[in-house]
């Protein structure tokens, strides 16, 4: 496996320095952050993102991500102009070294929580979702803003796309994404760019909008829209664990043999008796993911992707993005490298 880090360019509180001192790191994934969806990539953003990797000995080869327009995603008379500059962002990522892109399909908002520092027994915060905070709030009528939500919008702008999305549906936005894949994987594959879609988190609908990319089933529907290695899965553990309905360590096994999963997000989460969740350490004892049978399911099935330790919690004082702090994501990563090596070695000598 290639282990990665996540980083937020030049202005992340997390400078690439310390990065590099966490053991068997590998890889950044980044991303050009300054430039509207639907908008061209600067060739020189990219180019530095790549020389600031190199001077501390990392390599910039996974972009997270290249976002979806909602015009696509709502299949618009503009996409076709909107997926010309899609394609181009992924030539030019390619022309910079990148070969994993990751990307979602979610309607609207990207994750929801209903907090980002709920404090813990132990001191530490993380972030959380709690359906007691979340079931009596409409974002129709209510002026909220939940945690990883585009506060850009306007609510007038809000209704009307969720007007538009309950008029596409879940099949038309099967179609809208089998659109997308038609345009964009062959480009990827001409790059020799594997596209990694992220699963949907929550995996289930939220406020009415359509979620699809949340379980076995539609991750089978998903792969069959373009049978191509390049048309491949962002695994999230934490995103899809927090649906008591999927069985993470089997949906890692089944997509790694196909050799269908070219980036893993490896957190832990703890789903609670009314289906809300806490996102946890990464130990497996911490939550409700059995980390080690994920690791195991990866090493036995020969996966050489890329892996990153996804949201931490806040701990030892530190502040900054939260999930994105150094010190519980360097713990992860640790952790991850140990069930990595310990599952490798058992498995050279079996």
């Amino acid at each position: 496996m290639k282990l990665s880090f996540r980083w937020y360019g030049a202005g992340d509180p997390v400078p690439l320095a310390y990065i590099r001192q966490i053991p068997g790191m590998r890889s950044v994934v980044s991303a050009v952050y300054d430039v509207k969806p639907g908008q061209v990539w600067p060739e020189e953003s990219l180019a530095r993102i790549k020389a600031d990797c190199e001077e501390n000995g990392l390599v910039f080869d996974v972009v997270e991500s290249i976002p979806v327009p909602e015009d696509i995603k709502l299949g618009r008379p503009n996409r076709d102009e909107l997926l010309a500059v899609y394609g181009e962002n992924i030539r030019r990522c390619a022309r910079y070294g990148v070969k994993c892109v990751t990307y979602n399909f979610m309607p609207v908002f990207d994750w929801t929580r209903t907090q980002l520092d709920k404090k813990a027994s132990d001191g530490s915060t993380s972030l959380v979702m709690y359906w007691d905070q979340l079931r009596d709030l409409d974002p129709l009528t209510d002026d909220i803003n939940l945690p990883g939500w585009d506060a850009s919008y306007t609510r007038d702008e809000i209704k009307a796309l969720f007007a538009a999305y309950a008029a596409v549906g879940e099949e038309g936005l099967w179609e809208n994404l089998a659109y997308f894949l038609k345009a964009v994987i062959p480009v990827a594959e001409e790059c020799g760019v594997r596209m990694a879609i992220h699963p949907d988190d929550p995996p289930y609908p939220l406020f009415g909008l359509p979620r699809i990319v949340t379980c076995e089933e539609n991750l089978d529907r998903l792969l069959k829209l373009a049978d191509s290695p390049a048309n491949s899965l962002c695994l999230c553990t934490g995103s899809l664990g927090c649906a008591r309905m999927n069985d993470v360590p089997a949906l890692v096994r089944k997509y790694a043999a196909m050799d269908r999963i070219a980036f893993m997000h490896i957190r832990n989460v703890k789903i609670m008796e009314d289906g809300s969740f806490e996102e946890r350490a990464h130990l497996s004892a911490c939550g409700s993911l059995d980390v080690y049978e994920i690791v195991r399911a990866l090493v036995e099935c020969g996966f050489d992707g890329y892996v990153r330790p996804d949201h931490g919690r806040m701990i030892w004082g530190e502040t900054g993005k939260p999930g994105y702090g150094l010190y519980d994501r360097a713990l992860g990563a640790a952790y991850i490298n140990g069930l990595f090596e310990a599952c490798e070695k058992a498995g050279r000598k079996g």
